[in-house]
């Protein structure tokens, strides 16, 4: 007996086939996409945070060896305003460079969400130069 699914009788072209292959490929990718993003998102956060503890591991070494050694870790009032002035343009910059890059993904969201708009207009300009292309061909066979 034979278990094997039915073949329709439809005959499929190469476009057809192609397309249920390319819909199969991109359903891949529409399921797969949010866990890359969430492994990436959580790679992030454990560099942040291992970045952090190393950084507080070092000071924390560097203080006890000074502490135990003698040395006086008393900076001055102007060094001590350096030090934080230059934190604070830091930050300051950081935030700006989010923004920047933030708007600038946002953009590209737009840019690719209107060509997507637009694909359908393409597609009908394109048959259109295709069938002004053809037309003097099809004439010349009747």
């Amino acid at each position: 007996m034979n278990t094997q699914t039915p073949q329709s009788n439809q005959s499929e072209n190469v476009y057809s086939v192609y397309k249920q292959n390319v819909q199969k490929y991109f359903e891949s990718i529409t399921k797969n996409v949010p866990q890359y993003v969430q492994s990436l998102t959580h790679l992030q956060e454990e560099c942040v945070k291992t970045c952090e503890k190393t950084i507080d591991a070092s000071i924390s070494m560097q203080q006890e060896f000074a502490k135990k050694n003698g040395f006086s870790s008393e900076i001055p009032d102007a060094t001590k305003t350096a030090f934080v002035d230059i934190s604070k343009q830091v930050a300051q910059a950081n935030t700006v460079q989010n923004q920047i890059v933030k708007t600038t993904i946002d953009a590209t969201v737009q840019n690719i969400k209107t060509f997507n708009e637009n694909v359908n207009s393409f597609v009908d300009l394109n048959k259109n130069i295709v069938q002004s292309w053809t037309t003097p061909f099809t004439l010349a066979k009747n």
